[in-house]
């Protein structure tokens, strides 16, 4: 595993864009993993920065994200498609017939996940998988559990992730129940797993994962396994490795 400690969040997000534009450079055509949550944004906005500077084309870049909310549309504020869209898709140039997202409104979401496997087994899997981790060592809404899940599959979100993302909606009870994401195999078939990690609430979990054991109560945990993880972070997430 390769680590990159960084001074502050705006550095982390650079050194992690730098990162996914090497492999644009590298492959115009790439598969890239792309990932939600507060952390990745800032990395969002650099890339849109050297792409408006003529920098970077994304013109053939395919996209596949790791998760969506059960029963939220596409259009809806919170979903994920709405935040790829928001915080990427709408300020760059990829073919949004490339992006890929699971449809929340699936009428039968165990046959979307389904669909969704072979979405990315028709793209020849994913060059560079992006990966936030939640407080309780998720990764996607693969949550603590008794076994590593494999491949996309619909999931029950557990009480300390839904209080987490409380606060993007109007109420708590507003926040979806269920979830669809990728699974853990999906996960580690990623040629190039990057994970990034910011702020000193999150340095337990970044010492559990990667200095503890393996186990799906930290699901995180798993990717000590991969041969090929870059794992990006500011002082202060990365302050008890």
């Amino acid at each position: 595993m390769r680590t990159y400690i960084t001074e502050d969040y705006q550095a982390m997000s650079r050194r992690a864009a730098h990162i996914i534009a090497a492999q644009v450079h590298l492959n115009p055509a790439c598969v890239l993993g792309l990932a939600t949550g507060s952390t990745p944004i800032g990395m969002y906005k650099q890339l849109i920065e050297w792409y408006k500077a003529g920098d970077l084309d994304f013109s053939q870049v395919k996209s596949v994200n790791l998760d969506e909310y059960a029963g939220l549309a596409p259009t809806h504020d919170q979903s994920y498609r709405y935040f790829m869209q928001t915080n990427l898709f709408d300020h760059i140039n990829i073919d949004p017939a490339n992006t890929n997202v699971p449809n929340g409104l699936a009428a039968d979401p165990a046959a979307e996940c389904q669909r969704y496997n072979q979405v990315i087994r028709d793209l020849g899997g994913i060059d560079v998988q992006v990966l936030g981790m939640g407080h309780n060592g998720h990764i996607g809404f693969n949550e603590p559990g008794d076994a590593f899940e494999l491949e996309t599959h619909v999931v029950d979100l557990q009480e300390s992730t839904i209080n987490a993302n409380a606060r993007f909606f109007a109420s708590r009870d507003d926040v979806p129940r269920q979830a669809m994401t990728m699974g853990i195999k999906s996960i580690m078939l990623a040629r190039q797993i990057l994970v990034v990690v910011s702020g000193e609430d999150k340095a337990d979990i970044v010492k559990a994962a990667f200095t503890g054991p393996v186990t799906p109560r930290v699901p995180a945990s798993i990717l000590q396994m991969h041969p090929n993880v870059v794992l990006v972070g500011d002082k202060a997430a990365m302050s008890k490795l």
